[in-house]
C-alpha cells in the first residue's frame, strides 16, 4: 500500500497493492497499522455506501461540531470524479480544492481529514461509493457549500445537467469570511 500526500496538507491519496490471478484480484482496503504509521490516526465509526446513475452529483457536504466527520474514501464498482476542498482556516490552502478520479479500475482510495467539504460526480452507471467516518451522521450538524459555487470554481469536467437532491441544490456559496473549522 502505497500513502501518498496530495497538494494539500493533510489529504492523502491511496493506492493499494493489488495482488491478481486467475481466479481473480485481492488487496487490502484498510490497514490500521499502515494508516497510523503514514499520520492517518482516526478510529472510523460508521460505514456508509451509495448506489448512483450516472451523472448524479452528491455534495458538496461536511458536518460541523463533535460530529465533524474524517472520511476514508473509495469506488467499489464504477468511476468518480471526486472532490474535496479546504475549509481550515489558516491553512495555506483554504478554499482550494483537490480533484482525482476513484474508480474500480484504479482502487484508489482518498482519505479526507477533518476540515473538508466533500462531494463527488458519478462518470458510469451504477457507481458504488462507500467510507468509513470518523463521526457519526448527525443531521443537525450537516452542511455543504453549493457544487457550482463561483468563488471556489471547481472543475467538474464536462458536466452537463447534473442530477442532483434538492437538498443539495439549495446548499449556500462559499464564504472566505465564514468559520467552518
Amino acid at each position: 500500500m502505497q500513502i501518498i500526500n496530495t497538494p494539500i496538507e493533510g489529504l492523502k491519496l491511496i493506492e493499494p497493492l493489488k495482488f491478481e490471478d486467475n481466479r481473480g484480484a485481492f488487496f487490502e482496503s484498510y490497514n490500521q497499522d499502515l494508516f497510523h504509521k503514514a499520520g492517518i490516526q482516526d478510529t472510523f465509526v460508521q460505514d456508509n455506501q451509495s448506489i448512483s446513475k450516472y451523472n448524479v452529483l452528491r455534495g458538496v457536504h461536511f458536518q460541523k461540531g463533535k460530529f465533524a466527520q474524517a472520511k476514508l474514501v473509495r469506488v467499489i464498482q464504477g468511476k468518480v470524479l471526486d472532490i474535496v476542498v479546504d475549509l481550515r482556516h489558516g491553512s495555506k490552502t483554504f478554499g482550494q480544492y483537490f480533484a482525482v478520479e476513484l474508480s474500480q479500475a484504479n482502487n484508489f482510495m482518498l482519505y479526507i481529514p477533518i476540515g473538508f467539504a466533500h462531494g463527488f460526480h458519478t462518470l458510469e452507471d451504477n457507481t458504488i461509493f462507500a467510507y468509513k467516518c470518523s463521526a457519526p451522521y448527525n443531521k443537525t450538524s450537516e452542511d455543504g457549500i453549493i457544487w457550482n459555487d463561483k468563488t471556489l470554481n471547481i472543475n467538474w469536467g464536462n458536466i452537463q445537467n447534473p442530477i442532483i437532491s434538492e437538498k443539495d441544490l439549495i446548499l449556500p456559496n462559499f464564504n472566505h469570511e465564514h468559520i467552518y473549522f
